[in-house]
C-alpha cells in the first residue's frame, strides 16, 4: 500500500470470515474505544483503547491481502467496526484507503456519536456506513447509550446529503427500544434520507457472558429476546414507509 504506511490504532481483534457485518463475507476489524456505555452492549471489552493491541495499517492490511480475491468473488470486503471506529479516524482512513488499492469493498459501522470525526478523507474510502441510531427519542436514547442523540441525527443527515450508501441498523430490545411509534417516526426518517436498506436485528445475549467476566452490572438480565411476531411486525412498519429490511 502507498497511503497511512506509519498509521498505528488499537486493534481488539479480526475477523477474516464475517458473515454480518455487510454485503458478502467480511474481513473485519474491531477496532477499539467508544464513548457510548449501551446497556445491551455485546462487545465490552472493546470500550477502552488500553485492552487492545497496537497493530500497524501496513501490518494489518497485508492480512487483510491474503484474503482479498476470496472476499472479491463473494462480494465482500472489510469493515471496520469496534468499540466505535470513529475514535480512531485516522487509523480507519488509512486502512480504508489501503483496502481500496487492493479493490476491495468498504464499511463503516458506526453509532454515529463521534460522526464529526468522519473527514471527507474517510468517507471517500468508505463504500457503505451502516449506522446504529439506538433509539429516535432524545432521553430513552441517552438512558440506553449515556450520550446525546443529535450528534448521530447530524451525521445521518450528512450522509445523505452527501448521497453517501447507508443502512440503518436498529437493534429491538422488548421493554427499551419497542415503542412502535417511535420506531415508525424513525422509519419516516430513514426514509426520508433515502437509506437504502434497515436491518433490524433482535436483542440477544451473546455478550452477557463478557459483563460477568469483566464484574460489570448487566442491567438487561432479565430481558428476553423479542419474540418474532414482534421483529417482524417492526420489518414491517420500515417496509410500509418504503424501505428495504433484512
Amino acid at each position: 500500500m502507498s497511503t497511512g504506511v506509519n498509521v498505528e490504532g488499537y486493534v481488539h481483534s479480526v475477523e477474516s470470515c464475517g458473515a454480518v457485518d455487510g454485503p458478502g463475507l467480511r474481513f473485519v476489524v474491531f477496532l477499539s474505544g467508544c464513548h457510548l456505555r449501551c446497556l445491551y452492549c455485546h462487545n465490552p471489552d472493546t470500550w477502552h483503547m488500553k485492552d487492545a493491541k497496537k497493530t500497524d495499517v501496513a501490518h494489518l492490511v497485508s492480512e487483510i491481502n491474503l484474503y482479498a480475491n476470496y472476499l472479491k468473488r463473494t462480494g465482500g470486503g472489510v469493515t471496520a467496526t469496534g468499540g466505535e471506529p470513529l475514535s480512531q479516524p485516522e487509523f480507519v482512513t488509512a486502512l480504508f484507503q489501503g483496502c481500496k488499492e487492493l479493490g476491495l469493498h468498504t464499511a463503516l459501522d458506526t453509532n454515529g456519536y463521534l460522526g464529526e470525526n468522519a473527514s471527507q478523507e474517510l468517507l471517500d474510502a468508505t463504500d457503505l456506513v451502516m449506522l446504529d441510531i439506538k433509539d429516535f427519542r432524545p432521553e430513552p436514547y441517552k438512558k440506553l447509550t449515556g450520550v446525546e442523540l443529535a450528534p448521530t441525527l447530524r451525521f445521518a443527515e450528512k450522509l445523505s446529503e452527501m448521497g453517501k450508501t447507508t443502512w440503518l441498523r436498529y437493534v429491538l430490545v422488548p421493554g427499551y427500544t419497542d415503542d412502535l411509534n417511535s420506531i415508525a417516526e424513525l422509519a419516516a426518517y430513514a426514509a426520508k434520507l433515502k437509506m437504502a436498506k434497515v436491518e433490524v436485528l433482535p436483542f440477544h445475549k451473546m455478550g452477557e457472558h463478557k459483563w460477568e467476566a469483566m464484574k460489570l452490572p448487566y442491567a438487561l438480565k432479565a430481558v428476553e429476546p423479542p419474540e418474532p411476531e414482534l421483529t417482524a411486525h417492526v420489518k414491517e412498519i420500515f417496509v410500509s414507509h418504503g424501505l428495504k429490511t433484512v
